[in-house]
């Protein structure tokens, strides 16, 4: 089966694999120091099915697109998502987790992708949950995701938001 996976679609999901592993150490660093710092972690209800929705979403593209030639173009297009993604990131710094973590008194950001959106982060990830799998032809794929993703982020923004608001 191995044999068969295309050496550029098993690299494109190696660098999608590592970089979220990465991610998710950077986030646990991030929300540690935070709540040292007097942070609370708002609506953690909600975590679990994020995590499982983009998991699943991995797993998905592990099991479906190693296969696959990937369209070059839609490649592209997810490698200028991976700059908005770092640029969100970079504008966050420190405060960036993977989690709803809320530091009393600390302003809301007004910066760098801020200026243009309230959450450019959800939307460099919805963007990257339907384009990745469609740059493998699985346009089915990237709808059942986008869907779900949508339904994930529909609730968590309303449980930030809540908790932005005090």
């Amino acid at each position: 089966m191995a044999a068969d996976w295309d050496p550029f679609a098993v690299a494109v999901l190696a660098f999608v694999t590592l970089q979220r592993g990465a991610e998710l150490l950077v986030a646990r660093r991030n929300t540690q120091r935070l709540l040292a710092q007097g942070a609370f972690e708002a609506a953690p209800g909600h975590y679990p099915l994020i995590v499982l929705v983009h998991a699943a979403w991995l797993l998905g593209l592990w099991l479906l697109a190693p296969a696959l030639r990937p369209n070059p173009i839609l490649i592209g297009v997810f490698g200028l998502l991976q700059i908005a993604r770092l640029w969100v990131l970079a504008t966050l710094g420190e405060r960036w987790t993977t989690r709803i973590i809320v530091l009393p008194g600390a302003p809301l950001l007004r910066a760098g992708p801020y200026r243009f959106l309230s959450h450019p982060n959800y939307c460099v990830v919805a963007a990257e949950i339907l384009v990745l799998p469609c740059a493998f032809g699985l346009i089915g794929f990237a709808a059942i995701f986008s869907a779900l993703n949508a339904g994930v982020l529909a609730i968590r923004i309303m449980a930030e938001e809540r908790s932005l608001r005090g």
